[in-house]
């Protein structure tokens, strides 16, 4: 089934009634399947990897009536069988603000209702917002890094575990520091479609590197709503061009797709052109609706410890 006749029924796109009371039934999944059947590799490579949401915009009457805020961070599984479309997810969340209910409740409804949806366990933390300093020497806010806490349905927010992220994730902060950006190469665009054949590796050069371009932008395959994201490459393997990979990223300008295809489409053609022997892709999308989507796919041998939020995201930008 292709992904418009999935689409046809979701919310996305269409006016909506925000609901009143709690109503997991607004939640509108859609198969990984449907996206995963156009990828360059058939079938989708063996990959680890999820789905990270967070919702700054998440609200509820604590039994009192008393109005209770959080931001929540959701992960979802990449072998999970369904991706949740984020305006269904959007009112779903919604949902909550005029219900009345316990916090551990809460947070076993969410947990259940999500992960019955997206067909996998979905991990649930809470994100201990900072206040911004200003400084005084630099004329500039400062933002400290964001912190996660585990919230098991027996945990309390005052509580709960503290969260160290798996081993696995993504590349270190220190890693990141010393990546680098493809974004001041002088090159010539002018493929705004994703095109693999963009991509060229040295096979001579043996390379382990982190590359970021903030220069990601494709759009909603429903609305054609600009998607803006920094994109993460981190790999090992023939040296990629720097010059072919900003090409490939920018080619995705005009290209209609969610988020999480976006970040599985780079991924094989990578994979494909390029044949590393080790990869992670990894996109942190600017929110919009109060929810950012931060795919990642990356090898079963690629091994990195995590990474808190990048500092360029903390800051409220115009576009979000």
């Amino acid at each position: 089934m292709a992904i418009e006749q999935e689409l046809n029924h979701a919310p996305l796109g269409k006016t909506s009634e925000y609901p009143e009371h709690y109503d997991p039934s607004l939640l509108f999944p859609i198969p990984r399947s449907v996206g995963r059947q156009h990828l360059s590799i058939q079938p989708h490579p063996t990959w680890v990897g999820e789905d990270v949401w967070r919702a700054f915009e998440v609200s509820w009457l604590n039994p009192k009536g008393k109005p209770e805020i959080a931001i929540l961070k959701f992960t979802i599984p990449a072998d999970s069988t369904h991706i949740i479309e984020s305006k269904s997810f959007k009112l779903y969340l919604n949902s909550f603000n005029q219900e009345k209910i316990e916090w551990n409740t809460l947070i076993q409804r969410l947990k259940t209702d999500l992960s019955r949806a997206a067909g996998g366990d979905v991990l649930i933390e809470r994100e201990e917002a900072h206040t911004p300093v200003f400084d005084l020497k630099t004329d500039t806010l400062i933002y400290p890094p964001a912190h996660s806490k585990l919230l098991p349905p027996e945990a309390h927010p005052a509580t709960g575990t503290t969260f160290s992220e798996p081993h696995h994730r993504l590349v270190t902060e220190s890693a990141l520091l010393h990546a680098t950006s493809l974004d001041a190469l002088d090159v010539e665009c002018h493929v705004y479609e994703p095109t693999a054949s963009l991509l060229r590796a040295d096979t001579s050069r043996h390379v382990r590197e982190v590359l970021t371009s903030d220069l990601l932008k494709s759009n909603c395959p429903v609305t054609s709503q600009p998607d803006w994201g920094t994109v993460v490459i981190s790999y090992e393997g023939n040296a990629i061009d720097h010059a072919s990979l900003l090409q490939y990223i920018v080619s995705y300008r005009h290209h209609n797709g969610f988020h999480e295809q976006c970040v599985e489409q780079i991924y094989c053609d990578i994979m494909q052109q390029c044949a590393p022997t080790a990869l992670e892709v990894y996109a942190r999308y600017t929110r919009r609706g109060g929810l950012d989507i931060n795919p990642r796919r990356a090898s079963p041998n690629f091994v990195a410890p995590g990474i808190n939020r990048f500092y360029t995201q903390s800051i409220k930008t115009p576009r979000q």
